[in-house]
């Protein structure tokens, strides 16, 4: 499976889950905010696959670091 996310409609209302799941990533990030670690919401989510996780997290970091870059581009002016 190379799809990280899906976005349906007819899936939660649009809201984005991991793919072949029904479970919201919005999940995955709530799990890390209280502490929680990876292995820990897998159990939990036993149809989400540790590679979507660790892919997804991936994906993340790099966004992250385009969207500072673009910040410090327009600091710099």
């Amino acid at each position: 499976m190379n799809k990280i996310i899906n976005i349906d409609q007819d899936i939660l209302s649009g809201t984005p889950v991991f793919a072949g799941t029904r479970v919201p990533v919005k999940n995955l990030f709530d799990y890390l905010e209280t502490g929680e670690n990876i292995e820990s919401f897998l159990l939990d989510f036993p149809s989400v696959q540790k590679h979507q996780v660790l892919r997804l997290l991936q994906m993340s970091e790099k966004m992250i670091g385009y969207s500072t870059n673009i910040i410090n581009e327009d600091i710099a002016g």
